[in-house]
């Protein structure tokens, strides 16, 4: 499939299409007029990135879980190796979250308490 074919099935921009290319995580072949062709096991691969992105994770952090890309989240993490990896980065971005939501929540708390 092409690239607007993938973007339109999957709610990605063709531009983010490109980086996770441009990253390594998502693969295409050129057709001789030079478009980009996409195997139809690509659309969960994207659907999977963009959730993993849409939960905090970076491009780099995606990485780590490469080899779970093509298959449903979240995977079963029993298998050690890489998936230990890909779980210390889950836990370093929940634990980025929390600290966040802290910092909102102690700023939310004195504003409300100015506010009387």
């Amino acid at each position: 499939m092409r690239i607007g074919e993938l973007a339109a099935a999957t709610g990605a921009t063709t531009r983010a299409l490109r980086l996770y290319e441009a990253e390594g995580l998502l693969l295409s072949e050129r057709g001789p007029n030079g478009y980009r062709d996409y195997p139809a096991s690509a659309a969960p691969r994207v659907r999977n990135i963009r959730e993993l992105l849409s939960l905090g994770f970076t491009i780099a952090d995606v990485r780590w879980f490469t080899r779970y890309l093509d298959q449903e989240l979240p995977p079963a993490f029993a298998d050690g190796g890489s998936c230990a990896t890909a779980m210390r980065v889950a836990g370093e971005r929940l634990a980025d979250l929390r600290a966040r939501i802290d910092a909102l929540t102690r700023l939310h708390d004195a504003l409300a308490a100015r506010m009387g």
